[in-house]
């Protein structure tokens, strides 16, 4: 065979990550298909590799016979004793045949095969190789550009940079060192084809993790990324130990960490910020750098929150075209809607988000002076509110002046809804009962008497003649059931019963 067959296969398994035994199976195919090409057959071939893989033969293995029917299977006798003495009628015999007298269309169609199997064996173990690499980290070279296409020298393979992968910051000339994450492994016709990215999140996320030995190590993880490819970037991080400030440990002594993660995405803006789990503070954290003043749910079911700043901090948390709100929309998954103070008070928005908005804006809010509505009230379940409501009773006063057995009474309350009132009213309200003419008179001589006060005479109080309900003298309907009522008859019905 040709000498240098131990470089040559040395050569292959060290260039293309052939392992040897496929590239000595590969030339066992070569000669198999070149034997048969010249003999029809390969089931008395055998090929053997010398033992330092220098030289490498094919021989046919033939019986001994005394008269040759199939020459291609047998030998005589008298042949044979000329490759070996001892030989005799009945033994197998291996007779060297000599390459160089196959067929010249045999043996180039052998390496055309040989050589389309080695290609192959080289695209699936390559393959293999730089499937498992998705998503990691590796190192190029620019090798050429095409169509805006850079290709990059990896090594064993060329990989290529397509242009909608490259930040528009980014410029490259011929051997400029290339740092990007291995995206996608494909096999083509034409050969494998190893696409690489600097645009995608995941290229941000290695590159923290060479720069963050604490993010390698997973004391401090990330939580999400979001990018604009060129112009910003938001990292959400979080701490695994108490001890270790995630923000801090990203950005490093004096910036020094932060500052290479930016050197390599080519001046492209990076905003660090902690992740938390109550969804006001992280969308706070998520805006920045512009600073929130505060953060309303407006609709937890619909994930909507408004984000409220001062005049000078809006266009900072909206951002140049609307950029960094809409990445902020995407790091806490919430539709965030940005308005300064003045823009908020001239906005038109439920109960509930005004009361939590006052919750916001006050240290304090225990003071429940200013809270008439029975719906305001703190634990009133919505159902007991609306029940009420439908019987005409909204305000808290009035809820209070009606009697236990009377609420009972109103449709669609339960007794155990008559004991969930009573409770409420318990524990959220403080009756302030007005003090009788008498008590005063007791205080007189202790200077209690209060000066303004006046001697009033008590209304007295009726029934409607139609439903019961208590009612006065001033009224002109019953509050109750709607009946028009007068006064001015009854009294003379009793002038005219005095009289007689």
């Amino acid at each position: 065979m040709a000498s240098g067959l131990a470089d040559a296969i040395k050569a292959l398994v060290q260039d293309k990550g052939i392992s040897e035994e496929l590239v000595k199976q590969t030339i066992e195919d070569f000669l198999f298909a070149a034997y048969k090409r010249k003999f029809g057959t390969i089931e008395n071939a055998v090929v053997k590799f010398s033992d330092d893989d220098t030289d490498v033969s094919i021989y046919a293995r033939k019986n001994i016979v005394a008269e040759v029917e199939n020459p291609v299977f047998e030998i005589l006798l008298k042949d044979a004793l000329l490759e070996n003495e001892e030989s005799e009628i009945g033994d197998e015999l291996l007779i060297y045949i000599d390459p160089s007298g196959f067929d010249r269309g045999a043996v180039q169609s052998a390496k055309q095969n040989a050589k389309q199997t080695l290609r192959e064996i080289n695209k699936d173990t390559l393959y293999s190789e730089y499937k498992g690499k998705e998503g990691e980290m590796i190192i190029g070279y620019h090798q050429r550009e095409r169509n805006g296409n850079i290709f990059v020298d990896l090594g064993k393979i060329e990989g290529i940079l397509p242009k909608r992968f490259q930040s528009p910051r980014e410029s490259y000339r011929p051997n400029d060192r290339i740092k990007a994450l291995i995206y996608e492994v494909n096999k083509t016709p034409t050969g494998l084809q190893v696409i690489l990215s600097r645009t995608h999140t995941e290229f941000v996320r290695r590159i923290f993790e060479l720069e963050v030995p604490e993010i390698y190590d997973n004391t401090i993880e990330i939580f999400k990324i979001v990018r604009e490819p060129g112009y910003r970037t938001k990292i959400s991080v979080y701490s695994n130990r108490e001890d270790v400030d995630p923000v801090g440990a990203c950005v490093g002594i004096k910036g020094v960490r932060i500052q290479s993660v930016v050197r390599e995405m080519e001046g492209e803006k990076i905003d660090i910020l902690k992740y938390v789990t109550d969804p006001k503070e992280f969308i706070k954290n998520a805006l920045s750098p512009a600073e929130v003043e505060n953060v309303l749910i407006l609709s937890e079911a619909k994930r909507q929150a408004l984000a409220i700043v001062n005049v000078s901090q809006l266009s900072l948390a909206i951002g140049k075209r609307g950029l960094n709100v809409r990445l902020a929309n995407r790091l806490v998954d919430w539709n965030i809607d940005v308005k300064n103070n003045e823009q908020f008070e001239e906005m038109d928005i439920t109960l509930e988000s005004k009361k939590e908005l006052d919750a916001l804006f006050n240290d304090s809010h225990d003071d429940m002076d200013e809270i008439t509505s029975i719906s305001e009230l703190p634990g009133m379940p919505e159902r007991l509110a609306g029940l009420l409501a439908e019987n005409g009773i909204d305000l808290i006063e009035s809820l209070v002046l009606i009697e236990k057995g009377d609420l009972s009474k109103l449709e669609g309350i339960t007794a155990g809804d008559v004991e969930t009132i009573q409770n409420i009213i318990a524990e959220s309200i403080d009756i302030v009962e007005e003090p009788e003419k008498e008590d005063f008179d007791d205080n007189i001589e202790n200077d209690d008497y209060p000066e303004n006060y006046e001697e009033t005479e008590v209304e007295e109080e009726y029934e409607c003649p139609e439903c019961s309900h208590p009612i006065t003298a001033d009224m002109d309907v019953c509050p109750e059931c709607g009946v028009g009522l007068s006064f001015e008859e009854e009294e003379e019905e009793k002038e005219l019963e005095k009289e007689d």
